[in-house]
């Protein structure tokens, strides 16, 4: 067994609940062929570089595990055929330094993972400030001069 990660970009015209659907949809697809997935990172809504199917924005989420190498190409196939993906890439850890890095990056989603959530303080009410009205100032004419045209 090989460990891979996977970064997946999901349309971000979906309901959360949608987006979790689908993202367990990927888990899911990842778990029948065979693989253990070690950890997930969720990383949110994101500006994409370009538009894809003239969506600027998309949903990020990393999943990172281990699987024959055998069965990616049968992920792959599904990934490129589920309509809910505007892109993927699949990157395998082969090498012991490779390796090392993906035992990192699995630790540190981890950690990021069983961080507690921060919520955003709601914003305190501000009373609304009555403008004055906005008068106009009186116009000023400028003379315009005309230049005599020399001969």
């Amino acid at each position: 067994m090989r460990n891979y990660e996977n970064l997946v970009i999901v349309k971000p015209t979906f309901t959360a609940e949608e987006i979790q659907a689908s993202i367990k949809a990927i888990e899911e697809t990842i778990t029948s062929n065979g693989g253990e997935i070690a950890t997930t990172d969720s990383m949110g809504m994101r500006k994409l570089a370009y538009p894809i199917d003239k969506n600027e924005r998309g949903y990020y989420h990393v999943i990172y595990y281990s699987i024959a190498p055998s069965a990616i190409s049968e992920i792959e196939r599904r990934f490129r055929i589920n309509e809910d993906i505007l892109r993927f890439v699949t990157i395998k850890y082969d090498t012991n330094r490779e390796i090392a890095a993906w035992n990192h990056l699995v630790q540190k989603a981890e950690k990021k993972a069983a961080a507690p959530v921060k919520e955003e303080a709601p914003v305190a009410e501000t009373p609304a400030v009555e403008e004055a009205p906005v008068t106009e100032a009186p116009a000023v004419e400028t003379p315009v001069v005309e230049e005599a045209a020399a001969e």
